[in-house]
């Protein structure tokens, strides 16, 4: 589960008063309707025909207890006392109140979640594996990848009004459990023949009522230079993309009208100009962001190494956990004892009556 850092914490805690102050100006009749429209949708609310739909970020499909604890309380608020959780590792509240929507975003921003970016056509919530961090097939942890993404695409100010909403996937394990082609940009984290790490670009995916899959257009793009690619990719779609027709804006008919190799051909051709210069996802970005990263069940002694083994915590919160990740296991390919083990950090031979299954992918 990310965790928020100083910073994190301010810009969101910024966002909601910029948002209540928009919505009290809406009220007041300062605001037209049409002026407020990318306003809110940017800040995940829809009006739908039947009410406001306000659709909230759950970063890389992981959520707290305390965070899971606000989610219920809100609901029952401010909703109907029900949520739907999405595909794409959100959830969205489908009977709020209009006027009461700058208070939900701030109960949310308590709990280090927000609803930025989950709406609009800008640059949505950044998605990957399920079981990112412990899956056995995963060649990295994505997620730390995807946080460079996310920082670099929140309120990125080239970016907020694209001709149509943008939705990015990233996958580093054997299995595509983030349905990578089906995403507007996929990045698949992969080794090159020398060892090192980069990323396979596909473009163009997507499903609704024009279902594509995403073509390659970057066999290995190495890492260092993933945000000005994607900078590039962005660019040729702001550039050419349909405004004229919503149902035709998506880059997926960009990509289909021009060919994959002249859109290649125009992405390389901007990137070149940029590629050497300015913020990318460098080793030392990555490892940064790996740390906020880890396991709350895991201690580091002082002076020492952590150890599968050493952590002090017992009791109800260990049950539950245990309970929770041996319930998902199955999908995962992990057998009970591993992925107990692999969750908390506590070496599986502890613990009688969890013993490796003969399918088990951990071997």
């Amino acid at each position: 589960m990310y965790r928020y850092d100083r910073i994190d914490q301010q810009i969101i805690n910024e966002r909601v008063a910029q948002y209540r102050d928009q919505m009290d100006r809406h009220q007041a009749g300062v605001l037209s309707e049409d002026e407020l429209r990318p306003l809110r949708l940017q800040n995940g609310l829809y009006i739908q025909r039947h009410g406001p739909m306000l659709r909230i970020a759950i970063p890389y499909g992981m959520l707290s207890a305390a965070q899971l604890r606000k989610l219920a309380e809100i609901s029952r608020r401010y909703d109907r006392s029900v949520g739907h959780f999405t595909t794409r590792q959100n959830m969205q509240l489908n009977w709020p109140k209009f006027e009461e929507t700058p208070a939900i975003l701030g109960e949310l921003s308590s709990v280090e979640m927000h609803a930025v970016q989950t709406s609009g056509n800008c640059i949505r919530n950044i998605t990957t594996d399920q079981f990112a961090g412990i899956a056995p097939d995963e060649l990295t942890d994505p997620r730390p990848y995807c946080e460079v993404l996310r920082q670099w695409s929140t309120f990125h100010p080239e970016f907020a009004f694209l001709p149509r909403k943008f939705k990015i996937a990233v996958n580093a394990a054997k299995e595509d459990r983030a349905v990578i082609r089906a995403h507007d940009v996929g990045l698949e984290i992969v080794k090159n023949d020398s060892g090192e790490i980069g990323v396979r670009v596909f473009v163009g995916g997507g499903l609704g009522r024009t279902p594509v899959i995403g073509k390659v257009i970057r066999e290995f793009l190495p890492r260092k230079h993933l945000l000005s690619y994607l900078d590039a990719v962005l660019r040729v779609y702001n550039r050419y993309g349909r405004r004229d027709n919503m149902y035709k804006a998506r880059i997926k008919i960009l990509v289909n009208a021009l060919g994959v190799e002249e859109f290649a051909r125009q992405v390389e051709a901007d990137w070149s100009r940029m590629k050497d210069g300015g913020d990318d996802a460098d080793r030392r970005r990555v490892r940064s962001n790996r740390a906020t990263f880890l396991s709350p069940f895991l201690r580091k002694p002082a002076g020492g190494r952590l150890r599968p083994c050493d952590t002090p915590q017992r009791g109800q919160g260990l049950r539950q956990l245990g309970q929770a990740l041996r319930a998902c296991a199955q999908g995962a390919g992990l057998c009970r004892s591993h992925a107990f083990a692999q969750g908390t950090g506590l070496c599986p031979r502890r613990h009688h009556g969890f013993t490796d299954g003969s399918g088990c992918r951990s071997g």
